[in-house]
């Protein structure tokens, strides 16, 4: 390695050399190149390896301007850790796309020795996929986050030298200028922001002895979602043309995609948009109207897209009549203002928000993200804000399911410790034996059973940051009072410690319990209530939400597939909008989770219902179209001289609209079963369930 070493050095010597030597001879081009380099220094035989002249421009810049010794050691520059958690959050709607692709990629090229990297702008390492075979090599170069690869600190790297030349490059073994990195081969791709501007690099490096250019293919594919993606999510809010020349990629990474504010104005596009349209730059396009570049107008393509289910429509160039296939797609937040009784029968689009990171308009914040119209959550978000940076307590109340751990990250996420930990514990999870040391830790040895190394405790681990305690209600009575003596001082002894830690927590809490009847039943401490209870916030049951139909199209969003359009029957939405979700937000979410997981296509219909809710939907809508008298007449007819059952109202409304199906269908138990995608037993323990006694002819269908 020491000889590689030593002939690597003079090789960068006598290519600078020799570069800088035909650039000012007499006679000679100046802008010559060293495309086939293969000079040898003195008393050495010549090189096989070729070098680009972009590594050769590369290797005159790190000697010359970077001065730079190609025979350095030194450790690795490292930013400090607040200077890279700062840089990790000016890239968090890109690191919150990139780790999908990255992770992605990471898979396609897993087993072969490669790390996948991501930087910022100025080369600094921000996140890391590693091949548990490149462990070694990632060690001894530097690869970590924090890192500096810029080529003023690395000299010509994959990271490096793709940030000064602005475009894909590989560098493989010796094309790299400090002899410590000849044993890498790296493919990198720069990322663009919508405005054009350099954000980031994506990285795959490895200890390949061949320099394959198909990994530099998938890292470029990689970068082009990217870069889609975050443009789908930071434009979101806004009209989105989707378009190619050939319909079958509509909605493919080689897509363009252009966002247009309500009035039809262009307000960005992505790169492969402009590629689409021959245009040099985003001045050519942003600001002009939509009817400067298509055969169409905003509406028409609006309404086009509508009837065509969303499925693309042809469209032309106004420059040269070219032809294009496009889909315009509503901002995700529209649905909200549709009224129900126009939505019925239209779809509804949605695209991915990025659960992760979602972009929100300046100054806004992550509470902001949950008010989509309903009256009660804006109370609750402002009382929040007023509270988020003073030292108080908060207790949410609420249904199960209604969302409190996530109200309570959206407070985290919202204040300035967001970047320290939040820490969550579910009480009521853990048993009781273990919740004491899961909460305050334990030194080595403090019981039977112990870890050798102790465990910090939930505690100790949001020190700093906010701790979530869930379900606070369920809490045992005897370890009440100890959390009361720790929220009192702030302070927190590990079982078997002895010197106490100081905290410096925000604490959130939990509950769907009535901690009064709690305290009067002795179960609940009065005093440790109102040590939790700085300010009490009560989340609404879903069903009572006005913002139900905006909040089934985030979440469907949030379900969906990253830039992958999802679209919402009005019919199914207005179903969803009724149903009376008992089991809340958290109900509503697994629902969509398994019809989006179960889906054929991107249009999401009633049918897509599972089988169980589906008898329910047509109860739910059966209020609407049933005659009550002429029900009330099929029921007698179905149950001659029986007593009304004793149903709740759901059930009620349930039977009514499978007493109608029946009728309508004659009693047909296997045409109405197949009508509702269940099977004949299914519909039979629902007629028993429901007290529906079926008529005699019905049992020989």
């Amino acid at each position: 390695m020491l000889k590689a070493a030593a002939e690597h050095i003079k090789r960068v010597h006598s290519v600078v050399h020799g570069r800088l030597v035909s650039a000012h001879a007499p006679g000679t081009a100046s802008n010559r190149t060293l495309d086939l380099v293969s000079a040898s220094p003195a008393g050495g035989a010549a090189f096989d390896t070729p070098v680009t002249s972009r590594i050769t421009r590369s290797w005159i810049r790190c000697l010359n301007e970077y001065k730079l010794d190609p025979g350095a050691c030194n450790d690795p520059e490292v930013v400090s850790a607040s200077d890279l958690r700062e840089r990790q959050d000016r890239l968090a709607d890109v690191q919150a796309v990139a780790t999908v692709e990255m992770a992605n990629l990471y898979q396609q090229l897993a087993g072969s020795g490669y790390a996948i990297i991501l930087t910022d702008r100025d080369g600094v390492l921000l996140n890391y996929f590693g091949d548990p075979a490149f462990t070694h090599a990632a060690s001894r170069t530097g690869l970590m986050p924090g890192a500096i690869w810029s080529e003023r600190v690395q000299g010509t790297n994959g990271m490096g030298t793709c940030l000064f030349e602005q475009r894909p490059v590989t560098v493989h073994q010796e094309e790299h200028y400090l002899s410590r990195n000849i044993g890498l081969s790296c493919a990198a791709a720069p990322i663009f922001d919508h405005e054009g501007e350099l954000v980031a690099v994506l990285d795959a490096s490895g200890e390949s002895h061949l320099a394959q250019q198909h990994t530099l293919a998938l890292v470029n594919m990689s970068v082009q979602m990217i870069e889609n993606r975050v443009f789908l999510q930071q434009f979101r809010h806004e009209y989105i043309l989707r378009f190619h020349t050939r319909s079958e990629f509509v909605g493919t990474l080689s897509e363009g995609a252009i966002a247009l504010s309500v009035t039809g104005k262009v307000l960005a596009v992505t790169r492969c948009a402009l590629f689409q349209l021959g245009l040099n730059g985003r001045s050519d396009i942003v600001g002009r109207d939509i009817t400067e570049l298509f055969n169409i107008t905003f509406c028409g393509l609006i309404d086009s897209s509508v009837k065509k289910a969303f499925h693309p429509v042809p469209i032309f160039e106004a420059r040269s009549g070219a032809r294009f296939f496009a889909v315009m797609y509503q901002p995700v937040a529209a649905a909200a203002n549709v009224p129900a009784a126009a939505a019925e029968g239209r779809t509804h689009p949605v695209l991915r928000s990025g659960a992760a990171a979602d972009v929100l308009a300046p100054g806004a914040t992550a509470l902001d993200a949950l008010q989509l119209g309903d009256p009660s959550m804006a109370a609750n978000i402002h009382t929040a804000k007023r509270v988020l940076e003073r030292n108080v307590a908060i207790l949410l109340q609420g249904e199960t399911g209604t969302g409190k751990e996530r109200f309570a990250r959206a407070i985290h996420l919202s204040s300035s410790h967001a970047a320290r930990p939040f820490v969550a514990i579910n009480c009521a999870a853990i048993p009781e034996a273990l919740i004491e040391s899961e909460l305050f830790g334990y030194r080595s040895g403090a019981f039977t059973g112990a870890s050798k190394e102790g465990q910090r405790g939930k505690l100790l681990q949001a020190n700093g940051g906010t701790l979530f305690l869930d379900e606070i209600g369920d809490m045992p009575v005897a370890l009440q009072a100890r959390l009361l003596r720790v929220l009192e001082d702030r302070e927190v002894t590990a079982l078997g410690g002895k010197a106490p830690v100081k905290l410096d927590i925000h604490l959130i809490s939990a509950t769907h319990c009535d901690l009064h009847k709690k305290i009067g039943a002795g179960e609940f401490r009065s005093d440790l209530y109102y040590r939790l209870q700085g300010v009490t916030i009560t989340l609404p049951p879903l069903r009572e939400r006005a913002d139900r139909r905006a909040l089934i199209c985030q979440l469907a969003a949030e379900e969906s597939d990253a830039g992958s359009p999802v679209e919402l029957d009005g019919h199914l939405l207005a179903l969803l909008e009724r149903h009376p979700w008992p089991g809340n937000v958290r109900q509503l979410r697994h629902l969509l989770r398994t019809m989006i997981a179960l889906r054929e296509t991107n249009r999401l219909t009633v049918r897509d219902l599972p089988a169980e809710y589906r008898v329910g939907a047509i109860a739910i809508a059966a209020p609407a179209r049933i005659d009550v008298s002429d029900a009330s007449a099929a029921m007698t007819d179905a149950t001659p001289g029986a007593e009304a059952p004793r149903l709740n109202p759901l059930e009620s409304a349930e039977r009514l609209a499978l007493l109608q199906e029946l009728e309508r269908r004659d009693w047909n138990l296997s045409s109405v079963a197949r009508e509702l995608g269940i099977s004949r037993n299914t519909l039979y323990r629902k007629l028993q369930r429901l007290e529906i006694k079926p008529r005699d002819k019905a049992l020989f269908h």
